[in-house]
């Protein structure tokens, strides 16, 4: 990889460089969560969060730990900006995201700290290309405080039956509803769209079921669930939770290239008209 011959001296003055051989294990991952322009970036030893949020009602967190990265190196606690996503992805994909086996695009990451912009070293077939891009002072994401103690309800489904349930549902409609209850549906997603309302359920012995904890009948209706599909497209487990207030969480398991385990998590604020009788 021709991206590790550059300069040593110069990765001194650098807070963060993060280096990966093939750069769609970053892309693709983004792709998951790009449905805002800007996204905040918080590095810590352990790794890379990207966050990205709607309205104070939605929010998507990329997590991509340390070990993906042929390279990951702090020098700080944390390191943190914002960066137009959009951008970011387009720059990523410069060379056009080759799928030809055994072509990969090489990227090496480097941020010099507050004010400075992101720049990429990106390198294919022996052509470098070199990407600046402004940093902005990040905003404090919303605390969702989504606490694992006031979860009331858990499923864990294998992402497949996902795929075949939301290409069953009328995708015209504006909500997605979610039904989880210990006793008959179990769980259920409706819609409400131009074809009618669609229901798809699923038993909780079902052998797409990993795990069915229900401890009451929750019914949540989201109106801005639709960005989460790229994740699920991406992924091969999906944990659906919900909280005691009605709150949503969906954790997406995703695979790269390199059969390393990335997660994606969607928070989601409930609707207001959420508790119907189905």
């Amino acid at each position: 990889m021709l991206l590790s011959t550059h300069s040593q001296t110069v990765d001194d003055n650098y807070v963060l460089v993060a280096s990966l051989d093939n750069v769609r294990n970053l892309s693709n991952i983004l792709k998951a969560i790009t449905f805002k322009d800007h996204a905040i970036f918080n590095a810590t030893p352990n790794g890379l969060k990207v966050t990205v949020e709607d309205s104070k009602c939605l929010q998507a967190n990329a997590f991509i730990q340390a070990e993906i990265f042929q390279e990951f190196t702090i020098k700080e606690d944390s390191v943190g900006f914002q960066i137009n996503l959009t951008v970011l992805l387009d720059c990523l994909t410069i060379f056009g995201g080759s799928t030809v086996a055994g072509v990969t695009t090489a990227l090496r990451m480097c941020y010099n700290g507050y004010g400075y912009p992101l720049t990429l070293f990106l390198e294919e077939g022996g052509v470098v290309t070199v990407c600046k891009i402004n940093t902005q002072e990040p905003e404090e994401p919303i605390d969702f405080e989504f606490c694992s103690t006031n979860v009331t309800n858990k499923v864990i489904l294998q992402s497949e039956s996902l795929k075949e349930a939301f290409s069953e549902l009328d995708m015209t409609s504006e909500v997605l509803q979610i039904t989880m209850s210990p006793s008959q549906p179990y769980f259920r997603l409706s819609t409400f769209g131009n074809s009618g309302n669609a229901h798809y359920d699923y038993p909780k012995d079902s052998d797409m079921m990993e795990l069915f904890q229900c401890s009451k009948t929750q019914t949540n209706r989201m109106s801005l669930l639709k960005p989460s599909t790229k994740a699920l497209a991406l992924s091969c487990k999906v944990s659906v939770r919900t909280d005691s207030r009605g709150f949503l969480s969906l954790q997406y398991l995703v695979r790269n290239d390199d059969g390393q385990i990335c997660f994606v998590e969607y928070y989601c604020c409930p609707d207001e008209e959420a508790e119907e009788e189905y």
